[in-house]
């Protein structure tokens, strides 16, 4: 799909990355939010002393989905399978059964899930497509928000 849809929402591409210094570790994430029609572009970082690479994963789409002013069609680039595929298909199930994944014969709660909702609420909001692209490939925006997440990962590194 392109920026010129049938939608009469503002159009925005949001790319992301998260980052960890060890799993769990320092973290970090980064995110670009892009207004194609407008040319406007805004960069966002931050971290955490202690936490995991998908929680830095999923706090980079929440940040950037935050920082929309009004409802928006987005596109969000990530290298995170976990985010995509949890938002497009694991996420309608873990609603419908109480927050809770199948594993093995038993049920257990969705990893991370005050992060999942926060999610969810924004996906709401939002019209909303996830784009995979592999991580690490030369891709320009999903290489900044790397280095955004990285640099946000080291401020809580000793020394």
């Amino acid at each position: 799909m392109s920026a010129s849809t049938s939608s009469s929402l503002p159009f925005v591409h949001l790319f992301t990355d998260g980052a960890c210094r060890g799993n769990p570790g320092p973290g970090g994430w980064g995110c670009i939010l892009r207004h194609p029609a407008s040319g406007a572009e805004k960069e966002l970082s931050g971290g955490v002393p202690l936490t995991t690479n998908n929680q830095m994963e999923l706090q980079a789409v929440i940040s950037g989905l935050l920082a929309l002013k009004s409802p928006s069609e987005v596109e969000v680039v990530t290298d995170s399978s976990y985010v995509a595929k949890g938002s497009a298909e694991w996420l309608p199930g873990w609603k419908r059964n109480g927050w809770k994944r199948k594993e093995g014969t038993s049920w257990k709660p969705v990893k991370n899930v005050e992060l999942w909702q926060q999610l969810d609420k924004l996906l709401e909001l939002h019209k909303v497509r996830f784009k995979l692209v592999r991580g690490h490939t030369g891709h320009p925006e999903n290489e900044r928000c790397d280095e955004l997440a990285v640099a946000a990962a080291m401020n809580f590194m000793g020394g």
